[in-house]
């Protein structure tokens, strides 16, 4: 695609979207016919991290991006990338941007972060707290896992009570998750959507576990680095909550990465702090995706860079009491070329076979005839890629009645 070079380092709006929809791997052109492996691996390590979350409301979260960008790819090739023996690992679990897979040569840049887990910092204050007070707990279930392979907290655990939500897990949950922050356990695999632990020299290739030492300062570097590289373009704030690094090391991380001219600084239309681009930046001429996007996409999940870039508002309402949500339960935005020009409120009805379409919220300009078919195509390959046989188009809204026009219009199935 013919791209621009900015001049005077400045960046308008628009040109400031195209370059982080291309950085994000929203270039417009038409996925591989047949999806490999290698596709899937190649494009977890252009974005450096995928957030995971528990809810299946549509599919789990981190499945979603992936769609996103390759289209119906089969998802057992994450599933082999993330949680298979061998050669074929290519991703671990850590807390990258949330609980997120990462690719394994990012691991090296994760050492610190579990250096200061073992001390304590940097990790939920309960969960230092148990580190701190119950080591004999922690030695007895690292014990088990070495000697009894990958481990559920589930198997290991004496209580005898249904645990509750979140901090209501049994010690022998507390003591592996203190040993998975701090590096001295991994996700070997799942069961469902249970972690399985084990010993990270069973698990992950031996050159990234024997990876010479990196410095915490080059280590922080190294990841707003990568973070630059994935945004295409952002302020220090954005770069540094890509994987998560605190204020003050990545101000200086920032300043060096100026003064080696790794990055450039760049002032984009509207925004009141400065940016930062990579050196020789290309801006493409445009932009033509059409993709639904997950609620934890990395090009979306910082909610003040995405109003800033799109001005787009957008919050998550699936803790939000029924009555009080504005948009919906589970709400997709959905990417029109260089716009977020609406949001879709999902659900995946299994039991019944269908792709249900609970709302339809159009932004300002509404869709033209040529997007709203352009969603009504995504649905329906969105539905396939599910099994999901049927879409129901459940929405009294005027917005979802034109989609309902485009997706019979196009003979994409029953509604």
């Amino acid at each position: 695609m013919p791209a621009e070079l900015p001049t005077h380092s400045q960046l308008s709006l628009k040109q400031a979207r195209r370059v982080a929809l291309a950085a994000q791997a929203f270039n417009g052109r038409q996925p591989p016919t047949t999806i490999k492996s290698s596709h899937v691996t190649q494009l977890i390590e252009r974005l450096g991290v995928l957030q995971i979350d528990s809810v299946n409301a549509l599919v789990r979260s981190h499945y979603l991006p992936l769609h996103s960008r390759l289209g119906n790819y089969p998802q057992k090739l994450l599933d082999q990338a993330a949680w298979s023996q061998g050669r074929q690992r290519k991703l671990f679990e850590y807390w990258g941007h949330e609980a997120s897979l990462l690719p394994v040569s990012l691991y090296p840049l994760m050492r610190w972060r579990m250096q200061r887990a073992s001390q304590g910092e940097g990790i939920y204050q309960q969960l230092a707290k148990f580190g701190r007070e119950e080591q004999a707990t922690i030695a007895r279930v690292l014990q088990a896992v070495r000697e009894q392979g990958a481990l559920g907290a589930g198997r290991l655990s004496t209580r005898q009570e249904r645990a509750g939500r979140w901090w209501d897990w049994s010690a022998e949950k507390l003591a592996l998750e203190w040993l998975f922050a701090a590096g001295e356990v991994t996700v070997s695999g799942r069961r469902g959507f249970e972690r399985l632990y084990d010993l990270p020299e069973r698990v992950l290739p031996s050159s990234i576990l024997n990876h010479p030492p990196i410095s915490e300062a080059d280590a922080q570097r190294g990841l707003m680095l990568r973070a630059i590289t994935a945004l295409g373009v952002g302020t220090e704030k954005d770069i540094r909550d890509y994987f998560r690094q605190d204020p003050a090391p990545a101000k200086v991380g920032l300043a060096e990465l100026l003064e080696e001219r790794a990055i450039e600084p760049v002032q984009v239309q509207g925004w009141k702090q400065p940016a930062y681009v990579l050196p020789g930046l290309k801006v493409p001429r445009k932009i033509t995706a059409s993709v639904l996007l997950s609620p934890f996409d990395s090009l979306i999940w910082e909610r003040a860079r995405t109003e800033r870039l799109f001005d787009f508002h957008y919050r998550l309402e699936i803790y939000t009491p029924a009555h009080k949500r504005v948009y919906g339960y589970y709400v997709l935005p959905f990417l029109h070329h260089e716009r977020i020009a609406a949001r879709i409120d999902l659900r995946a009805e299994r039991a019944a076979g269908r792709l249900a379409v609970h709302a339809v919220h159009e932004e300002e300009p509404r869709l033209d005839e040529e997007g709203m078919h352009a969603l009504a195509v995504h649905l329906r390959q969105l539905a396939d890629w599910l099994g999901l046989p049927d879409v129901l188009i459940n929405c009294q809204r005027a917005s979802a009645a034109r989609l309902r026009v485009a997706f019979l219009a196009q003979g994409l199935g029953h509604l």
